[in-house]
Protein backbone atom coordinates (compact mmCIF):
# COMPACT_ATOMS: atom_id res chain seq x y z
CA UNK A 1 0.00 0.00 0.00
CA UNK A 2 1.06 3.66 -0.98
CA UNK A 3 0.29 7.03 0.75
CA UNK A 4 1.90 10.25 -0.71
CA UNK A 5 0.50 13.40 0.44
CA UNK A 6 0.64 16.21 -1.83
CA UNK A 7 1.18 19.19 -0.29
CA UNK A 8 0.02 22.95 -2.03
CA UNK A 9 1.83 25.89 -0.87
CA UNK A 10 0.37 28.82 0.33
CA UNK A 11 -3.02 27.16 0.84
CA UNK A 12 -1.26 24.52 3.18
CA UNK A 13 -3.36 22.26 1.17
CA UNK A 14 -3.34 18.65 1.82
CA UNK A 15 -4.15 16.18 -1.03
CA UNK A 16 -3.60 12.07 -0.75
CA UNK A 17 -3.33 9.70 -3.47
CA UNK A 18 -3.54 5.98 -2.06
CA UNK A 19 -2.64 3.47 -4.04
CA UNK A 20 -2.99 -0.88 -3.78
CA UNK A 21 -2.02 -3.08 -6.52
CA UNK A 22 -2.69 -1.70 -9.87
CA UNK A 23 -5.35 0.68 -8.82
CA UNK A 24 -4.92 3.96 -6.79
CA UNK A 25 -7.72 6.96 -5.06
CA UNK A 26 -7.20 10.52 -4.81
CA UNK A 27 -8.38 12.40 -2.14
CA UNK A 28 -9.37 16.11 -2.43
CA UNK A 29 -7.17 16.35 -5.83
CA UNK A 30 -6.36 20.57 -6.33
CA UNK A 31 -6.53 21.46 -9.99
CA UNK A 32 -3.52 21.34 -11.25
CA UNK A 33 -3.28 17.49 -11.78
CA UNK A 34 -0.23 16.35 -13.05
CA UNK A 35 1.34 15.62 -9.76
CA UNK A 36 -1.00 12.77 -9.52
CA UNK A 37 -0.70 11.53 -13.24
CA UNK A 38 3.06 11.38 -12.38
CA UNK A 39 2.24 9.30 -9.33
CA UNK A 40 0.42 7.12 -10.85
CA UNK A 41 2.69 6.20 -14.03
CA UNK A 42 5.79 6.51 -11.28
CA UNK A 43 3.73 3.13 -9.37
CA UNK A 44 2.39 1.96 -12.22
CA UNK A 45 -0.81 2.26 -11.14
CA UNK A 46 -4.14 3.10 -12.34
CA UNK A 47 -6.35 6.05 -10.69
CA UNK A 48 -9.81 4.89 -10.13
CA UNK A 49 -11.25 7.39 -8.08
CA UNK A 50 -11.80 10.45 -6.91
CA UNK A 51 -12.84 11.09 -2.77
CA UNK A 52 -14.06 14.88 -1.64
CA UNK A 53 -13.89 14.81 1.73
CA UNK A 54 -16.33 18.00 1.58
CA UNK A 55 -16.77 20.76 -0.91
CA UNK A 56 -13.74 22.59 -0.19
CA UNK A 57 -13.77 26.56 -0.05
CA UNK A 58 -10.44 27.70 -0.70
CA UNK A 59 -9.07 26.01 -3.81
CA UNK A 60 -10.46 24.59 -7.17
CA UNK A 61 -10.83 20.94 -6.66
CA UNK A 62 -9.03 19.13 -9.63
CA UNK A 63 -11.89 16.01 -9.60
CA UNK A 64 -13.31 16.52 -13.13
CA UNK A 65 -9.78 17.54 -14.68
CA UNK A 66 -8.65 13.96 -12.76
CA UNK A 67 -11.85 12.38 -14.24
CA UNK A 68 -11.81 13.53 -18.19
CA UNK A 69 -8.41 12.15 -18.22
CA UNK A 70 -8.21 9.23 -16.42
CA UNK A 71 -12.02 8.09 -16.16
CA UNK A 72 -12.26 7.61 -12.26
CA UNK A 73 -15.16 8.09 -10.76
CA UNK A 74 -16.18 11.19 -8.49
CA UNK A 75 -17.71 10.68 -4.55
CA UNK A 76 -18.94 13.11 -2.12
CA UNK A 77 -21.57 13.52 0.54
CA UNK A 78 -25.08 13.38 0.02
CA UNK A 79 -26.09 16.45 2.04
CA UNK A 80 -25.24 18.80 -0.92
CA UNK A 81 -26.92 19.01 -4.24
CA UNK A 82 -23.42 18.91 -6.50
CA UNK A 83 -23.60 19.31 -9.83
CA UNK A 84 -21.36 16.33 -10.64
CA UNK A 85 -20.42 13.14 -9.34
CA UNK A 86 -21.88 10.32 -7.47
CA UNK A 87 -23.16 10.59 -3.66
CA UNK A 88 -21.43 8.25 -0.97
CA UNK A 89 -23.37 7.59 2.41
CA UNK A 90 -22.31 6.10 6.02
CA UNK A 91 -20.66 2.59 5.68
CA UNK A 92 -20.42 2.87 1.81
CA UNK A 93 -17.25 0.36 1.47
CA UNK A 94 -15.04 0.75 -1.57
CA UNK A 95 -12.19 -1.81 -2.06
CA UNK A 96 -8.64 -0.98 -3.89
CA UNK A 97 -6.01 -4.03 -4.18
CA UNK A 98 -5.27 -5.11 -0.47
CA UNK A 99 -7.44 -2.17 1.57
CA UNK A 100 -11.08 -0.85 1.86
CA UNK A 101 -12.10 2.45 2.28
CA UNK A 102 -14.66 3.33 4.48
CA UNK A 103 -17.07 6.14 4.73
CA UNK A 104 -18.37 8.39 7.59
CA UNK A 105 -20.59 10.90 7.69
CA UNK A 106 -18.97 13.75 9.50
CA UNK A 107 -20.58 16.99 9.30
CA UNK A 108 -19.95 20.45 11.17
CA UNK A 109 -17.25 22.05 9.05
CA UNK A 110 -19.63 21.56 6.41
CA UNK A 111 -23.23 19.52 6.19
CA UNK A 112 -21.86 17.19 3.27
CA UNK A 113 -18.47 16.61 5.24
CA UNK A 114 -17.07 13.12 4.95
CA UNK A 115 -14.35 11.09 6.76
CA UNK A 116 -12.86 8.33 5.12
CA UNK A 117 -11.14 5.31 6.89
CA UNK A 118 -8.36 2.76 5.54
CA UNK A 119 -8.13 -1.20 6.37
CA UNK A 120 -6.61 -3.91 5.57
CA UNK A 121 -9.13 -6.27 3.85
CA UNK A 122 -10.12 -8.66 6.53
CA UNK A 123 -8.57 -6.79 9.49
CA UNK A 124 -11.36 -5.12 11.66
CA UNK A 125 -8.25 -2.44 12.82
CA UNK A 126 -8.75 1.33 11.28
CA UNK A 127 -5.31 1.83 9.98
CA UNK A 128 -6.24 5.73 8.96
CA UNK A 129 -8.48 8.19 8.80
CA UNK A 130 -8.72 10.53 6.08
CA UNK A 131 -10.45 13.67 7.79
CA UNK A 132 -10.66 16.23 5.51
CA UNK A 133 -11.87 19.59 7.75
CA UNK A 134 -12.73 18.18 10.64
CA UNK A 135 -9.92 17.19 12.60
CA UNK A 136 -6.54 18.83 12.01
CA UNK A 137 -3.28 18.16 14.08
CA UNK A 138 -4.17 19.99 17.11
CA UNK A 139 -7.10 21.53 15.50
CA UNK A 140 -10.70 20.89 14.41
CA UNK A 141 -12.28 22.60 11.50
CA UNK A 142 -14.39 26.11 11.64
CA UNK A 143 -17.90 26.23 11.58
CA UNK A 144 -18.43 29.57 10.72
CA UNK A 145 -19.02 29.12 6.68
CA UNK A 146 -22.91 29.48 6.14
CA UNK A 147 -23.04 32.52 8.23
CA UNK A 148 -23.27 33.41 11.85
CA UNK A 149 -26.56 31.88 12.50
CA UNK A 150 -25.47 28.86 11.50
CA UNK A 151 -22.68 28.62 14.11
CA UNK A 152 -23.83 26.75 16.95
CA UNK A 153 -25.85 24.58 15.01
CA UNK A 154 -22.72 23.17 12.79
CA UNK A 155 -20.39 23.26 16.01
CA UNK A 156 -22.87 20.61 17.91
CA UNK A 157 -22.63 18.35 14.43
CA UNK A 158 -18.63 18.47 14.69
CA UNK A 159 -18.53 17.93 18.42
CA UNK A 160 -20.75 14.48 17.58
CA UNK A 161 -18.66 13.99 14.22
CA UNK A 162 -15.38 14.37 16.10
CA UNK A 163 -15.91 12.77 19.85
CA UNK A 164 -18.92 10.42 18.71
CA UNK A 165 -16.81 9.17 15.47
CA UNK A 166 -13.48 9.80 15.01
CA UNK A 167 -11.93 9.91 18.16
CA UNK A 168 -13.46 6.22 18.57
CA UNK A 169 -11.69 4.96 15.53
CA UNK A 170 -8.61 3.60 18.41
CA UNK A 171 -5.72 5.39 19.54
CA UNK A 172 -3.29 4.47 17.24
CA UNK A 173 -5.19 5.45 13.78
CA UNK A 174 -2.98 7.48 11.57
CA UNK A 175 -4.74 10.95 11.00
CA UNK A 176 -4.26 12.75 7.73
CA UNK A 177 -6.12 16.04 7.49
CA UNK A 178 -7.04 18.43 4.99
CA UNK A 179 -4.99 21.32 5.73
CA UNK A 180 -1.42 22.01 7.62
CA UNK A 181 -0.07 25.19 9.49
CA UNK A 182 -1.78 28.54 7.46
CA UNK A 183 -4.65 27.15 6.45
CA UNK A 184 -7.68 29.36 6.66
CA UNK A 185 -9.83 26.77 7.49
CA UNK A 186 -8.63 26.66 11.05
CA UNK A 187 -7.04 28.52 13.58
CA UNK A 188 -4.31 27.46 15.48
CA UNK A 189 -3.24 24.14 13.24
CA UNK A 190 0.27 22.59 14.30
CA UNK A 191 3.09 22.12 12.34
CA UNK A 192 2.96 18.03 12.95
CA UNK A 193 3.71 16.18 10.00
CA UNK A 194 1.85 13.14 11.16
CA UNK A 195 -0.42 12.78 13.92
CA UNK A 196 -2.43 10.02 15.78
CA UNK A 197 -6.06 9.83 17.20
CA UNK A 198 -4.51 9.13 20.94
CA UNK A 199 -2.25 12.29 20.36
CA UNK A 200 -4.29 14.38 19.50
CA UNK A 201 -7.08 13.23 22.64
CA UNK A 202 -4.04 13.74 24.56
CA UNK A 203 -2.41 17.25 23.25
CA UNK A 204 -5.14 18.98 21.40
CA UNK A 205 -6.19 21.54 22.95
CA UNK A 206 -10.05 22.13 21.23
CA UNK A 207 -10.24 18.23 22.34
CA UNK A 208 -10.13 18.95 25.90
CA UNK A 209 -13.56 20.55 26.25
CA UNK A 210 -14.93 17.01 26.77
CA UNK A 211 -18.34 18.60 27.60
CA UNK A 212 -20.41 19.37 24.57
CA UNK A 213 -21.58 22.68 25.98
CA UNK A 214 -17.82 23.92 26.55
CA UNK A 215 -16.76 22.93 22.77
CA UNK A 216 -19.84 24.82 21.39
CA UNK A 217 -19.26 27.81 23.53
CA UNK A 218 -15.51 27.44 22.53
CA UNK A 219 -16.39 27.50 18.78
CA UNK A 220 -18.82 29.90 19.30
CA UNK A 221 -16.07 32.69 20.47
CA UNK A 222 -14.24 31.95 17.36
CA UNK A 223 -13.48 34.73 14.25
CA UNK A 224 -11.94 33.62 11.04
CA UNK A 225 -11.21 36.06 8.57
CA UNK A 226 -13.45 34.73 5.15
CA UNK A 227 -11.80 35.97 1.74
CA UNK A 228 -13.94 37.00 -0.87
CA UNK A 229 -13.09 34.56 -3.02
CA UNK A 230 -14.61 31.86 -1.10
CA UNK A 231 -17.96 32.52 -2.58
CA UNK A 232 -16.43 31.64 -6.38
CA UNK A 233 -14.85 28.44 -5.37
CA UNK A 234 -17.69 27.17 -3.44
CA UNK A 235 -19.46 27.82 -6.58
CA UNK A 236 -17.19 25.87 -8.97
CA UNK A 237 -16.81 23.22 -6.29
CA UNK A 238 -20.04 22.34 -6.17
CA UNK A 239 -20.96 22.58 -9.69
CA UNK A 240 -17.98 22.03 -11.13
CA UNK A 241 -15.22 24.26 -12.14
CA UNK A 242 -14.40 25.30 -16.09
CA UNK A 243 -12.42 22.35 -17.15
CA UNK A 244 -9.43 24.55 -18.07
CA UNK A 245 -5.73 23.68 -18.77
CA UNK A 246 -3.41 25.36 -16.46
CA UNK A 247 -2.72 28.80 -18.40
CA UNK A 248 -0.04 29.07 -21.00
CA UNK A 249 0.25 33.18 -21.40
CA UNK A 250 2.23 34.94 -23.65
CA UNK A 251 5.19 37.02 -22.99
CA UNK A 252 3.84 40.70 -24.14
CA UNK A 253 5.82 43.18 -25.82
CA UNK A 254 5.82 46.79 -24.20
CA UNK A 255 3.58 47.93 -26.91
CA UNK A 256 1.06 45.48 -26.05
CA UNK A 257 1.51 45.82 -22.13
CA UNK A 258 0.47 49.61 -22.72
CA UNK A 259 -2.36 48.71 -24.70
CA UNK A 260 -4.34 46.69 -22.50
CA UNK A 261 -2.83 48.22 -18.95
CA UNK A 262 -5.93 50.35 -18.20
CA UNK A 263 -8.33 47.47 -18.80
CA UNK A 264 -6.23 44.63 -16.85
CA UNK A 265 -5.19 43.35 -13.05
CA UNK A 266 -1.49 44.32 -13.26
CA UNK A 267 0.44 41.90 -10.52
CA UNK A 268 3.86 43.14 -9.90
CA UNK A 269 5.42 39.81 -8.00
CA UNK A 270 8.92 41.58 -6.78
CA UNK A 271 9.50 42.09 -3.90
CA UNK A 272 8.10 44.77 -1.91
CA UNK A 273 11.27 46.82 -2.02
CA UNK A 274 11.62 46.61 -5.58
CA UNK A 275 8.53 47.89 -6.18
CA UNK A 276 8.83 50.64 -3.82
CA UNK A 277 11.98 51.75 -5.66
CA UNK A 278 10.00 51.44 -9.08
CA UNK A 279 6.85 50.08 -10.50
CA UNK A 280 4.19 50.40 -13.14
CA UNK A 281 1.52 52.93 -12.36
CA UNK A 282 -1.71 51.22 -11.23
CA UNK A 283 0.14 47.60 -10.66
CA UNK A 284 -0.46 45.52 -7.12
CA UNK A 285 2.67 44.43 -5.56
CA UNK A 286 1.84 40.76 -4.33
CA UNK A 287 5.21 38.56 -3.07
CA UNK A 288 5.01 35.16 -5.26
CA UNK A 289 4.40 33.28 -1.86
CA UNK A 290 1.94 35.43 -1.12
CA UNK A 291 -0.63 34.52 -4.32
CA UNK A 292 -2.48 32.02 -3.09
CA UNK A 293 -3.48 33.97 0.31
CA UNK A 294 -4.20 37.00 -1.02
CA UNK A 295 -5.16 36.76 -4.84
CA UNK A 296 -8.07 36.24 -3.75
CA UNK A 297 -8.53 39.28 -1.45
CA UNK A 298 -7.06 41.44 -4.40
CA UNK A 299 -8.21 40.62 -7.69
CA UNK A 300 -11.22 40.23 -9.53
CA UNK A 301 -12.03 37.43 -12.01
CA UNK A 302 -13.85 39.45 -14.61
CA UNK A 303 -10.49 41.50 -15.79
CA UNK A 304 -7.40 40.02 -17.24
CA UNK A 305 -4.38 39.58 -15.46
CA UNK A 306 -0.61 40.79 -16.11
CA UNK A 307 2.02 39.39 -14.49
CA UNK A 308 5.24 41.94 -13.94
CA UNK A 309 8.39 39.75 -12.81
CA UNK A 310 11.83 39.75 -12.85
CA UNK A 311 14.03 37.90 -14.94
CA UNK A 312 14.67 35.31 -12.44
CA UNK A 313 11.71 34.50 -11.05
CA UNK A 314 10.04 32.10 -12.31
CA UNK A 315 6.93 31.70 -14.16
CA UNK A 316 5.68 28.47 -13.00
CA UNK A 317 4.66 28.68 -9.91
CA UNK A 318 2.59 31.82 -10.52
CA UNK A 319 0.36 30.25 -13.06
CA UNK A 320 0.05 27.38 -10.58
CA UNK A 321 -0.75 29.70 -7.81
CA UNK A 322 -3.81 31.64 -9.58
CA UNK A 323 -5.20 28.51 -10.96
CA UNK A 324 -5.78 26.59 -8.05
CA UNK A 325 -7.53 29.46 -7.16
CA UNK A 326 -9.56 29.64 -10.20
CA UNK A 327 -7.84 32.62 -11.88
CA UNK A 328 -7.71 31.26 -15.78
CA UNK A 329 -8.09 34.67 -17.28
CA UNK A 330 -4.42 35.23 -17.90
CA UNK A 331 -3.09 38.28 -20.71
CA UNK A 332 0.54 37.66 -20.79
CA UNK A 333 3.58 38.47 -18.35
CA UNK A 334 6.40 40.59 -18.50
CA UNK A 335 9.94 38.99 -18.00
CA UNK A 336 11.63 41.68 -16.87
CA UNK A 337 10.30 45.01 -15.66
CA UNK A 338 13.91 46.60 -17.05
CA UNK A 339 12.68 46.44 -20.20
CA UNK A 340 9.60 49.01 -19.70
CA UNK A 341 11.59 51.22 -18.32
CA UNK A 342 14.26 51.88 -20.92
CA UNK A 343 10.94 52.16 -22.89
CA UNK A 344 10.14 55.18 -21.47
CA UNK A 345 7.12 53.70 -19.53
CA UNK A 346 5.69 55.80 -16.94
CA UNK A 347 6.25 54.81 -13.46
CA UNK A 348 5.60 55.63 -10.23
CA UNK A 349 7.49 55.18 -6.63
CA UNK A 350 6.53 55.13 -2.86
CA UNK A 351 9.19 55.74 0.43
CA UNK A 352 10.24 53.43 2.83
CA UNK A 353 11.69 53.69 5.88
CA UNK A 354 13.18 52.10 8.57
CA UNK A 355 12.15 51.44 12.80
CA UNK A 356 14.69 53.32 13.65
CA UNK A 357 13.22 56.48 11.66
CA UNK A 358 10.05 55.50 12.27
CA UNK A 359 10.73 55.63 15.97
CA UNK A 360 12.09 59.24 15.57
CA UNK A 361 8.71 60.70 13.88
CA UNK A 362 6.07 58.69 15.91
CA UNK A 363 5.00 61.96 17.93
CA UNK A 364 5.21 63.61 14.84
CA UNK A 365 1.03 64.54 13.72
CA UNK A 366 1.30 64.92 10.06
CA UNK A 367 2.27 61.14 9.95
CA UNK A 368 -0.78 57.99 10.67
CA UNK A 369 0.43 54.90 10.85
CA UNK A 370 -1.16 52.15 9.58
CA UNK A 371 -1.02 48.45 11.19
CA UNK A 372 -2.76 46.02 8.45
CA UNK A 373 -2.25 42.59 10.53
CA UNK A 374 -5.49 40.76 11.59
CA UNK A 375 -7.06 41.96 14.43
CA UNK A 376 -6.14 38.68 16.71
CA UNK A 377 -1.90 39.40 15.98
CA UNK A 378 -2.78 43.16 16.61
CA UNK A 379 -4.44 42.40 19.65
CA UNK A 380 -2.40 39.48 20.97
CA UNK A 381 0.94 40.99 19.78
CA UNK A 382 0.57 44.38 20.74
CA UNK A 383 1.08 47.28 18.25
CA UNK A 384 3.02 50.49 17.86
CA UNK A 385 1.51 53.54 19.85
CA UNK A 386 -0.31 55.31 17.86
CA UNK A 387 -1.12 52.72 15.05
CA UNK A 388 -4.82 52.16 13.34
CA UNK A 389 -5.42 48.62 12.46
CA UNK A 390 -7.03 47.45 9.19
CA UNK A 391 -6.75 44.19 8.25
CA UNK A 392 -4.90 44.20 5.24
CA UNK A 393 -7.91 42.04 3.27
CA UNK A 394 -10.26 44.98 3.96
CA UNK A 395 -7.90 48.05 3.23
CA UNK A 396 -9.95 48.57 0.26
CA UNK A 397 -12.93 49.25 1.36
CA UNK A 398 -12.08 50.81 4.14
CA UNK A 399 -9.98 53.27 2.24
CA UNK A 400 -12.16 56.47 3.80
CA UNK A 401 -10.96 55.94 7.13
CA UNK A 402 -7.22 57.42 6.02
CA UNK A 403 -6.32 60.36 6.06
CA UNK A 404 -5.21 62.04 2.59
CA UNK A 405 -3.35 65.44 3.85
CA UNK A 406 -0.90 63.40 5.82
CA UNK A 407 2.05 60.77 5.31
CA UNK A 408 1.05 57.12 5.88
CA UNK A 409 3.23 54.66 7.34
CA UNK A 410 2.53 51.43 6.68
CA UNK A 411 3.37 47.78 8.40
CA UNK A 412 2.86 44.34 8.62
CA UNK A 413 4.59 41.19 10.28
CA UNK A 414 7.87 41.67 8.13
CA UNK A 415 7.54 43.43 5.31
CA UNK A 416 5.62 41.78 2.32
CA UNK A 417 2.13 42.45 3.20
CA UNK A 418 3.15 45.93 3.61
CA UNK A 419 4.17 46.06 0.06
CA UNK A 420 -0.11 44.58 -1.01
CA UNK A 421 -1.35 47.64 1.40
CA UNK A 422 1.32 50.27 -0.22
CA UNK A 423 0.64 49.35 -3.88
CA UNK A 424 -3.58 49.29 -2.76
CA UNK A 425 -2.77 53.27 -1.29
CA UNK A 426 -0.84 53.99 -4.52
CA UNK A 427 -3.64 53.07 -6.95
CA UNK A 428 -6.43 54.61 -5.07
CA UNK A 429 -4.69 57.92 -4.95
CA UNK A 430 -2.32 58.71 -1.92
CA UNK A 431 0.56 60.26 -2.96
CA UNK A 432 2.61 59.81 0.45
CA UNK A 433 2.71 56.80 1.32
CA UNK A 434 5.56 54.73 2.73
CA UNK A 435 6.44 51.45 3.80
CA UNK A 436 8.26 50.47 7.02
CA UNK A 437 11.44 48.10 6.47
CA UNK A 438 10.78 44.71 8.32
CA UNK A 439 7.48 45.50 10.22
CA UNK A 440 6.37 44.64 13.47
CA UNK A 441 9.24 42.05 13.65
CA UNK A 442 11.80 44.65 13.16
CA UNK A 443 10.68 47.03 15.76
CA UNK A 444 10.09 44.24 18.05
CA UNK A 445 14.14 43.10 17.34
CA UNK A 446 15.10 46.73 18.26
CA UNK A 447 13.56 46.36 21.55
CA UNK A 448 11.49 49.19 20.85
CA UNK A 449 8.15 49.56 23.13
CA UNK A 450 4.98 46.98 21.92
CA UNK A 451 1.58 48.36 23.42
CA UNK A 452 -1.24 46.39 23.86
CA UNK A 453 -5.11 47.26 24.06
Amino acid sequence: MIIERIISDGLAHYSYYIGSGSEAIIIDPRRDIDVYINLAKKYNQRIIGVFETHRNEDYTIGSLNLSKLTGASIYHGSKLDFGYGEYVGEGDVFKLGSVEISVLETPGHTDESLTYTLREIGEKEVYAAFTGDSLFAGEVGRTDLYGESHIRRLSEALYESVFDKILNLGDGVLVFPGHGPGSVCGGNISVRTFTTIGYEKKTSKVLQFKDRDDFVNYKLQERFEKPPYFTRMELYNKNGPPLKDLPTPPPLKIGDLKKHADNSQIIDVRSPEAFYTAHIPGSINIWISGLPLFAGWILNYEQPIIIIKDDGQLLDPILRYLYRLGFDNIGGYLNNISEWFKSGGKYNRSGFISVEELKNRLTDNKIFLLDVRDSKTYSELGFIQGAYNIYLGYLRERLSDLPKDRDIYVYCDSGFKTGIAVSILLKAGFSSVAGVIGGFSAWVSRGYPVHRT
